[in-house]
């Protein structure tokens, strides 16, 4: 019965030993191993061994990248207004045993350094520049936060603003301020289209106007051409029934008295029209009147003897 409660224990102590001395390290974890109180090594991840009873898995170290949210932190900024700032911040640890025994919480540090670095940064901006230059914050802390943070083993990979909160008065201005800028470019938006507006109807006005000078244009020069051929024709017809007339003439082989006759005939024609106050008899016609006169007593005898 001893020899069974021996065997008994010494299976238990056995099983024991042997649980003590495996140790299972997660993927992406690091396990710190302490002798005595003193660091001995560093478990990669997978199955360990350990002396039992003697060395100690002290530490689980992350060595994830991590996110890590800080709550608002007011800062003031160079025109004395005070502006709460939210940050998150991203790091991995890059050496498990910095991060072990150079620092006792290596994210309150991180948290405490970030409040103090902004802080630092706002600072030296006023409340334009705070709300404008997040781009520029964060360059500012992740070079801040790199240098201090590098020997503790950590690599700070991004730092990121998530809002920045002014004051609830100057948030007011601010709304008013946007409402007139708004405001202000709505009118400046109507004047200019009301500005080319009149642009484009000036515009189809001279448009008008100039195609209503070529059309009257191209009407004169159609009528002049028109005019000009009707002038041509008349000039034409004129010269036609001119050498007719002339060529009726020399055939029929006019003498003294037709041509006085004819004469004759013209003048009242050459009185017509209220412009005509003087006109010109010719030295010819005293020759005319005599022919003319020398025809007239022979149609007169002619005329009086048949009746």
């Amino acid at each position: 019965m001893v020899v069974l409660v021996v065997l008994i224990l010494l299976l238990l102590f056995v099983i024991t030993v042997v649980a003590k001395s495996i140790r299972v390290v997660p993927q992406a974890y690091a396990g710190i191993v302490e002798r005595f109180g003193k660091y001995k090594e560093t478990l990669p991840a997978g199955l360990n061994f350990v002396v039992p009873f003697i060395d100690k898995v002290h530490y689980m170290i992350d060595l994830r990248e991590q996110v890590v949210s800080f709550p608002p932190q007011g800062a003031i900024t160079e025109d004395n207004l005070t502006v709460d700032i939210d940050t998150v911040i991203f790091f991995q640890v890059t050496d498990p045993i910095a991060a072990t025994y150079e620092i006792s919480n290596y994210i309150q540090a991180i948290e405490q350094l970030t409040m103090t670095t902004l802080r630092n940064v706002v600072g030296g901006m006023d409340l334009e520049q705070t709300l404008t230059s997040r781009e520029s914050i964060n360059n500012g802390l992740s070079a801040v936060l790199d240098e201090t943070t590098g020997r503790w083993g950590i690599k700070v990979k991004r730092v990121e603003i998530k809002g920045i909160d002014p004051p609830p008065s100057i948030k007011d201005a601010m709304e008013k301020q946007m409402r007139a800028d708004r405001d202000k470019r709505a009118f400046i938006l109507t004047a200019e289209g009301q500005r080319q507006s009149a642009i484009l109807t000036a515009e189809g006005n001279k448009q008008a106007a100039i195609l209503n000078a070529e059309g009257d244009r191209e009407a004169l020069i159609l009528k002049a051409q028109a005019d000009r051929e009707a002038a041509i024709l008349r000039a034409q017809g004129e010269g036609a029934a001119i050498e007719t007339v002339f060529g009726a003439i020399h055939q029929g082989n006019p003498d003294q008295s037709l041509l006085a006759y004819q004469y004759l005939q013209m003048l009242p024609r050459i009185a017509e029209g209220d412009a005509n106050k003087v006109w010109i008899v010719p030295s010819e016609i005293g020759r005319a009147l005599e022919g003319l006169g020398s025809v007239l007593p022979q149609a007169g005898g002619d005329a009086a003897g048949p009746r």
